[in-house]
């Protein structure tokens, strides 16, 4: 009986250290701000487009309120969440943890980042979202597959 009172003992601050661990770990990982779920009005902030529908889901818009920095703290300011590619730093791999697994192939299927004016034409980023750094009115896109534009007008 004492042999397992003493294997018990040793679990029990194990267990509450990893609990408290987890607890901490998730909170830091949830970056994303809570969302404005509708595109900015005039120049109040940056519109972020995601188009989640080649992974099932739909297109959501949010709005980065103010001036974010790069494209990066627009995502996060309209209430998405990203991680990089493990081995690819500055690689886009999950935007709200989709898809899930990260996907390694960036040639067959990737978050592709594109601008656009409200009302206008998306076009292609020739920089990165941590390099580039949108004006308030702006829209910023972002479509998960081959490249292709994301799948609505710019609001």
């Amino acid at each position: 009986m004492s042999r397992t009172r003493s294997f018990r003992r040793p679990l029990a601050p194990l267990a509450a250290a990893a609990a408290l661990t987890a607890a901490l770990l998730g909170a830091s990982t949830a970056a994303a701000p809570p969302a404005h779920a509708a595109a900015c009005s005039g120049t109040t902030g940056v519109t972020v487009v995601v188009d989640f529908t080649a992974l099932g889901g739909t297109v959501q818009t949010g709005c980065a309120l103010g001036d974010p920095a790069s494209g990066l703290a627009a995502l996060t300011g309209a209430g998405f969440s990203y991680a990089f590619h493990p081995r690819f730093p500055g690689f886009v791999c999950q935007i709200d943890v989709l898809p899930n697994p990260c996907n390694g192939a960036p040639a067959s299927a990737y978050w592709s980042y594109w601008h656009a004016s409200h009302g206008g034409a998306w076009s292609y980023s020739s920089l990165g979202a941590g390099s580039y750094d949108p004006a308030p009115g702006a829209v910023e896109g972002w479509s998960f597959g081959a490249g292709a534009q994301p799948g609505i007008t710019a609001p």
